[in-house]
């Protein structure tokens, strides 16, 4: 019987690749994005199907999720791919960009999760791969304190469904990519500020300067390797609880991981600031 997938953010960026290498590895996919009247790639797939889904919406959640389900009848894997990011001084962040960021991110794979988790008990099982950061488990750039949050939440919340999940049968996996290409992270990203307090100006001009310079240095991964990441934990060709990708994350967590905090965040400091 033909294997179904379900995938968050399928918009563009990584989780329109994912959908499409499922599709074409012969999977269902039942592709969600918050405006699938404007998508036009996807629909060309006979075996993808689009819903409609904001993850922050309770009530969304569960229309998509039954929809899925009674379209393909059972749901095997879950992708938990929508995301977003808010960076700059914590001062200067609007209340709605705090909510937001944490609806997206954090609440967005709950809502998602707590949705499905009894259509994998009924059945026997099922697997969750959320897609977090390695910022999720690094202290990896000033001015992502929101975002490394929501991700912080994202890596603590799998960890801890890992536990309760596992006399189910439901596996628990975690992706910690850096960005891809394609994504246009740098230009979805909400930016705190206020014209009034110049304070963290030559900060946040460091932070973006690096940032462009990923982007345009080759630093940033090909899509294609973390979508082979997500299908290798879906066919159970890797049995990892967390894949770290690309050579960014890899390289952060190996500093992290030969010295004392203290010390790490100091690092850090000398390469910003």
């Amino acid at each position: 019987m033909r294997k179904t997938v379900f995938i968050t953010g399928t918009s563009s960026g990584l989780g329109k690749v994912t959908a499409i290498r499922f599709a074409q590895m012969g999977w269902n996919v039942a592709a969600t994005m918050r405006t699938p009247e404007k998508e036009t790639e996807l629909t060309a797939y006979d075996n993808i199907k689009i819903f409609k889904l904001d993850v922050t919406k309770v009530e969304q959640v569960q229309t998509a999720v039954d929809q899925a389900i009674a379209a393909f009848g059972k749901i095997d894997i879950v992708v938990n791919n929508a995301g977003m990011g808010t960076y700059g001084p914590l001062e200067l962040a609007e209340e709605d960009a705090i909510d937001w960021q944490f609806a997206v991110n954090t609440r967005g794979p709950i809502n998602v999760i707590r949705k499905f988790v009894p259509h994998f008990r009924a059945n026997g099982g099922g697997m969750f791969i959320n897609i977090s950061s390695f910022m999720g488990i690094t202290t990896a750039v000033p001015l992502g304190s929101l975002y490394n949050m929501s991700k912080f939440a994202l890596e603590g919340l799998t960890e801890g469904l890992y536990y309760e999940l596992k006399p189910f049968n439901i596996e628990l996996r975690l992706i910690e990519q850096g960005g891809s290409t394609g994504n246009k992270f740098k230009e979805s990203i909400t930016w705190n500020r206020d014209e009034n307090i110049t304070d963290y100006d030559d900060l946040m001009t460091k932070v973006q300067n690096v940032m462009n310079t990923a982007e345009n240095s080759g630093v940033l991964d090909d899509p294609q390797v973390i979508v082979d990441a997500i299908t290798a934990l879906a066919t159970g060709e890797s049995k990892k609880f967390r894949t770290v990708i690309g050579a960014a994350g890899n390289e952060l967590m190996a500093l992290r991981n030969s010295m004392p905090i203290e010390e790490y965040l100091e690092t850090m400091v000398k390469n910003y600031m």
